[in-house]
């Protein structure tokens, strides 16, 4: 079996991200982008996906998040790409669905090379949870999925607590790229 890692560095004038990414890890974070909470979310994704992700941010984070987090979605999604190579073998699609407390999310996912997002959060979320922005969950899935190629689905069922909200979309994530990238 090849080893499916990639390393992927990339500078602009908002961010500079270095990760190292391995589909075939254990499941290991060592994560900063300089946002709490999005170090938790990426730490959940890589723990449910059974991935090695570490991944250094230095952005722009006294604007705001959204370059930081949109450039990291970039970037992994890069490193995706390339890790995953001519993706013979592998499955090819994955689907989970996940509770967190009162929280449904579904994530349906196809590494076709076709990228394309569709995205429902399920309704009214909190502007902010610690200092992350709640809107650029879905910038980072659309910036992730365009640069992987792969066409992601997903949505929230239900529920009301953001922060259940958006930690059951990475968890979800994390288990339907797992079982996409299964040889």
């Amino acid at each position: 079996m090849s080893i499916r890692t990639a390393t992927v560095e990339r500078k602009t004038a908002e961010t500079s991200v270095k990760l190292i990414l391995n589909l075939d890890g254990n499941g290991h974070g060592v994560i900063d982008s300089g946002i709490g909470f999005f170090d938790h979310m990426l730490n959940l994704m890589t723990a449910h996906g059974l991935m090695d992700l570490t991944l250094a941010c230095d952005g722009d984070i006294d604007v705001d998040g959204h370059h930081s987090v949109e450039d990291i979605g970039i970037t992994l999604g890069l490193a995706f790409k390339q890790a995953i190579g001519d993706k013979k073998g592998i499955r090819r699609y994955g689907t989970f669905y996940l509770p967190m407390d009162e929280a449904l999310a579904f994530v349906s996912l196809d590494i076709s090379g076709r990228p394309f997002l569709v995205y429902d959060d399920g309704g009214e979320m909190a502007p902010m949870i610690g200092g992350y922005d709640t809107e650029l969950t879905e910038e980072f899935l659309r910036a992730f999925a365009v640069n992987a190629g792969i066409t992601l689905h997903v949505r929230v069922l239900y529920g009301k607590n953001s922060h259940h909200k958006v930690e059951a979309i990475f968890k979800a994530l994390g288990h339907a790229l797992r079982i996409a990238v299964e040889k």
